[in-house]
């Protein structure tokens, strides 16, 4: 996040009580004061101060809680009150952006995917900025009070202070200062993550991993890389670093990497490399049903369901590529489960065994033995993963705070 400032100790308090109490009432509502109290740990005082505030600033409202079997009045309990709150989550890819208005309970209100050329003139960070204005202007009849801008994109970035030092596919990005002209042009905070972060977060907080308390994602896409969730939480969330499993070295002799290495894993293991050696290895062969037709991602997995030896050996290889580097992290991080998030997963019958089969044969028996390898929920597209980025900012307090303050 591009912050203003760092809180004080007595405001870190009052910033990390306010997120717990609205991330109860957000979870478990209609929740009384007093079972607020309880579950946060918190004096009923205390709770009274941050429920009044809350009220006042029209985050929660009051509604009546009949108990089973109860014949008394009803109680009074607290549920979020989202409606009349609205962010604008981005997500920029290879070649398109997606822009949607969200309201706090992460309901997609409207939605609009538009082109963003890769070697267009006009710099990346100018069509950004025309793109929001004119999303606004477009649907400025929808819009009720913006709170916030949230935006996940590939990259290294430095997800602190909002800037992005480099991109794929955008080679004229170079220390792109985007959450500071973002905050200085709309005046609300703007959260930044690397779009992998915020899927991970996504699946823990609305998908796939809910509930679960230690687990690592792996995208397999037009870049490759990891989120892992451990004890509950993003590992290096609101830091600059990432789980670069994308930028491993596997073949020393390879093909330069955007990063400015030979031979990563991202040069091996993403979509297109996959594609370009589907590609080479149709050159050399004629026994394959992928002859004939245009080559997809698409294409290839469906051939490889049928039976396709050389659709199959190319998914597998990317299976083992990609399980190679995940047994070193499940020795390092012992998750419960693993998250797959990729288009390659529509042969998710071929790749997951071959991850599968790594793991187990390379990691320490006691960690891999009862870890699933399971798909994502979502996909990497649209923007649900910045509607994660808003709700982790509500929970921990950094975005609520300053919505209580108006």
């Amino acid at each position: 996040m591009v912050a203003d400032s760092q809180p004080g100790h007595i405001d870190q308090i009052k910033q990390t009580n306010a997120g717990a109490v609205y991330r109860l009432i957000d979870q478990l509502g209609p929740v009384s004061r007093i079972d607020l109290s309880r579950l946060a740990q918190l004096a009923p005082a205390s709770i009274t101060k941050i429920v009044r505030e809350m009220l006042e600033a029209h985050l929660v409202q009051e509604t009546e809680i009949q108990e089973p079997g109860s014949r008394g009045r009803p109680a009074v309990g607290l549920v979020v009150e989202t409606e009349a709150w609205h962010y604008l989550s981005l997500r920029i890819s290879r070649g398109e952006i997606f822009l949607a208005l969200r309201d706090l309970s992460s309901k997609l209100v409207v939605e609009d995917r538009l082109e963003l050329p890769l070697n267009a003139e006009e710099p990346l960070l100018d069509a950004i900025v025309s793109h929001i204005d004119h999303f606004f202007i477009r649907h400025q009849q929808r819009l009720e009070r913006l709170t916030a801008i949230a935006i996940t994109m590939p990259g290294i970035i430095d997800t602190e202070n909002g800037i992005v030092h480099r991109m794929p596919f955008y080679d004229d990005v170079k220390e792109m200062p985007l959450g500071e002209v973002l905050k200085n042009h709309t005046g609300v905070p703007v959260y930044i993550q690397h779009d992998i972060s915020a899927w991970t977060m996504a699946e823990a907080l609305f998908g796939a991993s809910r509930g679960a308390r230690d687990v690592i994602q792996v995208v397999i896409d037009h870049n490759v890389g990891a989120g892992v969730i451990t004890d509950g939480r993003l590992l290096h969330a609101g830091s600059s670093s990432l789980v670069e499993i994308g930028h491993t070295q596997v073949d020393p002799y390879g093909k330069r990497c955007y990063c400015g290495n030979h031979g990563c894993l991202e040069t091996i293991a993403s979509v297109e490399s996959v594609l370009e050696l589907a590609q080479v290895r149709l050159s050399q062969s004629m026994s394959s049903s992928l002859h004939g037709q245009p080559l997809t991602v698409d294409s290839l997995c469906a051939a490889a369901r049928q039976g396709d030896l050389l659709a199959k050996d190319i998914i597998t290889g990317v299976g083992n590529n990609v399980g190679r580097i995940l047994a070193i992290m499940v020795n390092l991080f012992n998750p419960q489960k693993i998250l797959i998030g990729s288009p390659l997963s529509q042969a998710a019958e071929i790749l997951f065994p071959a991850i599968s089969a790594c793991i187990h044969q390379q990691s320490l028996p006691a960690y891999s033995k009862n870890i699933a390898v399971e798909s994502t929920q979502f996909s990497n597209q649209g923007t649900i993963a910045g509607a994660a980025l808003v709700k982790d900012a509500m929970y921990n307090g950094s975005l609520l705070i300053r919505l209580l303050q108006g």
